[in-house]
């Protein structure tokens, strides 16, 4: 190969690695965002389980039985 093939493969390949390199870090910002939801909606969960409010209670027979 040439100098000037070189070279442009390494610059393709350099900019393939520091687009996945922002796909990562955007990915790991997007996970420790969810992770923060999920351990909120436990912690809401655990709360109205221990008060007895969780779920869906029904006191009436709905009409269609």
């Amino acid at each position: 190969m040439d100098d000037t093939r070189v070279e442009e493969e390494l610059a393709h390949l350099r900019r393939a690695c520091d687009d996945l390199s922002e796909m990562v870090a955007r990915q790991e910002r997007e996970i420790a965002s969810l992770s923060a939801r999920v351990a909120l909606l436990m912690e809401r969960a655990a709360a109205q389980e221990q008060e007895g409010t969780g779920g869906a209670v029904f006191a009436e027979t709905p009409p269609h039985w």
